[in-house]
């Protein structure tokens, strides 16, 4: 079984422009996340999948392989699904380029030792600070008995009504794919929620499709303002990764 990572690489964030070249103690953000993914076992190859020229030449600097996708893709997923046209694989995990610190061990959670066409999963972790539960960037998740997802919502779900009995679980950046789910999310239109709620996962949900959520404990530590990378700089030099 081939797997491949892809870690999808836009140059025009709204809030943050230019996010993956940022400099981090002198490397750019993306090559931080590509040389944590590497790290993690069970990858055959790993890709940058980026619309502009100025990631892709930072990628050529740096030795990180790369695939040049549509400057039009709505979402990562989209993304994937053009790499997977362009790269055979079995499995696709896609990795949300804004963590430059993520765990490999957490991203090895998410790839299967084997799988069937359809597959479809999502890394979710606990909720840990309250504040996080109402913050609609966070999107909490609800599983039935077998851990698929039941719905996904920016919203705190479920609603504590008869019992505060609860531990609130949020969905995370890395997700995997074969090819036929990649192929079915591209050629199915939003549904009424999906719509709504501006969340891409809930395509699989709102068409009876299994998407399966994998308990994983993480501290997300995702860069989406200035704010947040100030964060992350902290975390380096308290660890000693300055110099890498």
């Amino acid at each position: 079984m081939k797997t491949v990572g892809v870690i999808p690489a836009r140059y025009a964030s709204t809030r943050f422009p230019g996010k993956p070249l940022v400099d981090i103690c002198g490397k750019p953000m993306i090559w931080w996340v590509y040389s944590q993914v590497k790290k993690a076992e069970g990858f055959d190859e790993v890709y940058v999948a980026t619309d502009d020229t100025r990631i892709a030449d930072i990628c050529s600097e740096y030795n990180m392989k790369f695939v040049m996708t549509s400057e039009h893709h709505g979402t990562s997923t989209e993304r994937l699904w053009e790499v997977a046209g362009k790269i055979d694989a079995d499995v696709y995990v896609c990795i949300n380029g804004d963590e430059p610190l993520i765990s490999p061990r957490i991203i090895e959670a998410i790839i299967p030792s084997s799988t069937e066409d359809f597959f479809a999963a999502n890394l979710m972790s606990v909720i840990h600070d309250p504040v996080e539960v109402v913050d609609n960037t966070n999107i909490k998740v609800v599983t039935d008995s077998r851990g698929c997802a039941l719905f996904m919502s920016r919203s705190p779900i479920p609603h504590p009504k008869a019992s505060i009995n609860y531990t609130y679980r949020k969905h995370l950046g890395v997700l995997a794919y074969t090819k036929e789910a990649l192929e079915f999310f591209a050629s199915t239109p939003k549904g009424a929620n999906e719509l709504i709620e501006d969340i891409n996962e809930l395509r699989f949900i709102e068409h009876n499709k299994p998407l399966r959520m994998i308990e994983v404990e993480s501290e997300s530590l995702s860069v989406d303002t200035p704010k947040d990378l100030e964060k992350v700089l902290k975390i380096i030099h308290e660890r000693g990764l300055a110099s890498l």
